[in-house]
């Protein structure tokens, strides 16, 4: 089967930052599905883990990535029961395997869940990442209560990138609170306007702007850009007893004191811990991510897709990572093969 990987870290626009080859169609056993894949999304953990997985060797076998996909099931393993074949999927992966940018995939049925029926292949490979960062931020994480919680403020770093798209929707038409969302272009302005967002304010001034709405301080922060640089104003902007979750980390230790006497609470969210540490709770992945199409197709939530490539090709590829790389696209792109 085709293959879209590389072997060394090397900067998008060289010639052998990708690179197509044939690898071996595997069979699925256990747990897994064998996936046909019809479409992938393209986010920053790719260019990120491209750009840092091979920087001072060349590996003998190409590294495929890719964390969103949709697709059909051709195969499944003996322990499977919650899909058959001929299922439309959709799913974020595992850090931990071969990833996505392929024609076919081997993944875990306890982090798959079935395609929102009313999103076409293109929109809802847009969703699986961004939707399950998105929702576990909000719900697994900070546990909102939707009843107890209603019309409590959340700040959301980011509001126009993949993950603030969706968590804007879902902070906003799922969970009830008052959505504040960062962002400065007048595109991207208009984005988390059109997502829900209740106010958006530029992150160059961010103190400033949220006094001016009258919100100088926050129940909730959802950092999707730059915990280092915020981390002293979010300590300042948090409200006391207030929750803190951050999906970026820092190159250097962070001082959580500033944090002790507001009894803040701060939590990390990475998606693929349930896979990559194939936790008791592994099958709440599976459980989201119908959730999410259930709310995508009763009209709750509307899809995030901007940019969509035709064929699943290196030159595709590399054109998806050079967008992501440049820090200023506006929710999804997606490659559909």
């Amino acid at each position: 089967m085709k293959a879209i990987g590389f072997k060394q870290s090397l900067p998008i626009s060289a010639q052998d930052s990708f690179i197509a080859f044939e690898m071996d169609k595997l069979s699925p056993t256990g747990y897994d599905l064998l996936i046909k894949i019809k479409a992938i999304s393209v986010n920053p953990v790719d260019f990120k883990i491209r750009t840092s997985a091979a920087k001072d060797k060349v590996l003998d076998t190409p590294k495929v990535i890719g964390w969103d996909a949709v697709g059909i099931v051709e195969a499944v393993g003996d322990q499977v029961s919650k899909f058959k074949v001929g299922n439309e999927v959709y799913y974020a992966g595992d850090l931990t395997r071969s990833g996505s940018n392929a024609e076919y995939q081997l993944v875990d049925e306890r982090i798959v869940g079935l395609k929102p029926k009313r999103l076409s292949i293109a929109e809802a490979a847009a969703i699986p990442l961004t939707g399950l960062t998105a929702y576990e931020s909000l719900f697994d994480r900070i546990k909102i209560n939707t009843e107890t919680d209603k019309g409590k403020s959340v700040l959301i770093l980011a509001g126009a990138g993949g993950v603030g798209s969706i968590a804007i929707q879902l902070a906003k038409k799922v969970a009830g609170l008052t959505v504040i969302a960062t962002a400065s272009r007048p595109d991207s302005v208009q984005w988390c306007k059109d997502m829900g967002a209740d106010y958006v304010v530029n992150h160059y001034q961010l103190k400033e702007d949220l006094e001016k709405i009258g919100h100088s301080q926050v129940h909730y922060i959802l950092d999707f850009v730059d915990l280092k640089g915020y981390w002293d104003t979010m300590a300042e902007i948090i409200k006391p007893q207030g929750h803190i979750v951050s999906i970026t980390g820092s190159n250097e230790p962070l001082n959580l004191n500033v944090l002790k006497t507001k009894s803040v609470s701060f939590s990390w969210e990475l998606m693929y811990t349930r896979s990559m540490y194939t936790t008791d709770d592994i099958e709440r992945q599976h459980d989201i991510l119908n959730r999410i199409a259930e709310l995508f197709d009763d009209g709750t939530l509307r899809s995030t897709l901007t940019t969509t490539l035709q064929g699943f090709s290196v030159e595709n590829l590399k054109k998806a990572h050079e967008m992501q790389e440049s820090g200023k696209t506006i929710g999804k792109t997606v490659i559909a093969y």
